[in-house]
């Protein structure tokens, strides 16, 4: 087009439709950059990649069938795995280290904490302290490993009559160098006592730590990263219905966000359409929006400003240099971080379908 051309029609154009349509292009870009910059995204299944300060997150869901009278499985399903190390799904369900009752026998932790979030079936926990616990249906155990403890967490089939279901969620958040070689802790959050909140009626959230629209829930043990609000770790479980918006704000402080989209077909996060079964990293710097428009629902959100120390990691053993492994391997050898006095490695409680958690002091807490 001539310049000359180009002049008259430029002449011709109404001014407020240019500055109409010069004002809609920049909250375009506007619009675009506010927009939360996903910085990956990864296929997820089992196991879940993470951002420091969280150093692993498996996700367990298994079909187990009704179980026998040991509150195990009847040994015809144990055709066609590697028993004791039965990691692969078959049949629905994985056996994992437990050689008749799904789960993980005894064994060692130091450095980090494991927060255990059970949505469906039961986990019994046995320790090195002497503390017990059955928990389970929407409850969460928060274990702080410290200087080292062993224990073991079994999943036992206590339905007999039909199938036993067992969802989860396992989280391991670092320990900063001070909060290493700490006493071992551990806290039942009984399903009853996290907060639920509900400010779109089509949206539900867990808040097992952190803040949310005014709500705050920092009950993790004393020496644990998640105790101080300033370090911002947020962990929240958010069920979305069709048609409903979760909204959540961007970080005080430079954090590592993650969204892991676990169930549903769908996900919207800030107008990007997200499909099944992926785990996003996030720029905490900006809002986050996830909608479901066509069907629900579910995610974890796990954030938390990082801790910036070095991590070396032996299998269970977290510590910040290579010579500290090695003597935590001394010392587990020397000490057995208190050794093992229930009368089995896969440590389970009975039949009887009920909560409870024993303390080392020898409390007994239950729902309620």
């Amino acid at each position: 087009m001539k310049r000359r051309h180009l002049l008259k029609l430029l002449l011709l154009y109404p001014a407020s439709s240019w500055a109409n349509s010069f004002f809609n292009l920049f909250s375009f870009f506007k619009k675009k950059e506010e927009l939360p910059v996903i910085t990956k995204m990864m296929p997820i299944d089992f196991h879940w990649p993470t951002q420091e300060p969280f150093l692993f997150c498996a996700y367990h869901f298994d079909n187990y069938p009704a179980g026998n009278k040991n509150m195990g499985l009847e040994s015809k399903h144990f055709s066609g795995r590697q028993m004791g190390q039965d990691f692969e799904l078959k049949d629905g369900f994985r056996i994992y280290h437990g050689q008749e009752i799904p789960g993980f026998p005894v064994h060692p932790h130091r450095g980090f904490e494991t927060i255990t979030i059970v949505r469906k079936g039961y986990v019994d926990h046995a320790d090195s302290l002497g503390a017990a616990g059955r928990y389970g249906e929407g409850d969460v155990q928060w274990m702080t490993a410290g200087a080292g403890v062993q224990h073991s967490e079994m999943f036992p089939l206590l339905h007999q009559d039909q199938g036993n279901t067992l969802e989860l969620f396992q989280i391991w958040l670092n320990l900063p160098q001070k909060n290493k070689m700490v006493p071992a802790d551990f806290k039942m959050f009984w399903a009853n006592d996290i907060p639920k909140i509900a400010t779109d009626p089509k949206v539900q959230v867990s808040l097992i730590s952190g803040e949310y629209q005014g709500q705050r829930f920092y009950e993790a043990p004393k020496n644990s990263w998640a105790q101080d609000p300033n370090n911002e770790v947020n962990i929240l479980l958010v069920k979305i219905q069709a048609g409903g918006t979760f909204k959540f704000p961007k970080s005080k402080n430079k954090t590592q966000r993650t969204l892991y989209f676990f169930e549903g077909n769908g996900l919207i996060v800030n107008e990007q359409v997200i499909p099944a079964k992926q785990a996003l990293y996030l720029d905490s710097a900006h809002e986050l929006t996830v909608s479901s428009k066509t069907d629900g629902a579910k995610f974890l959100l796990l954030e938390a400003k990082p801790i910036g120390e070095p991590i070396v990691q032996h299998g269970p053993f977290v510590m910040n240099s290579r010579q500290e492994i090695y003597q935590t391997i001394q010392d587990y050898q020397r000490t057995e971080f208190g050794g093992w006095k229930w009368p089995r490695h896969d440590m389970i409680h009975g039949s009887k379908i009920e909560k409870f958690a024993k303390y080392p002091d020898g409390r007994v807490v239950r729902p309620g």
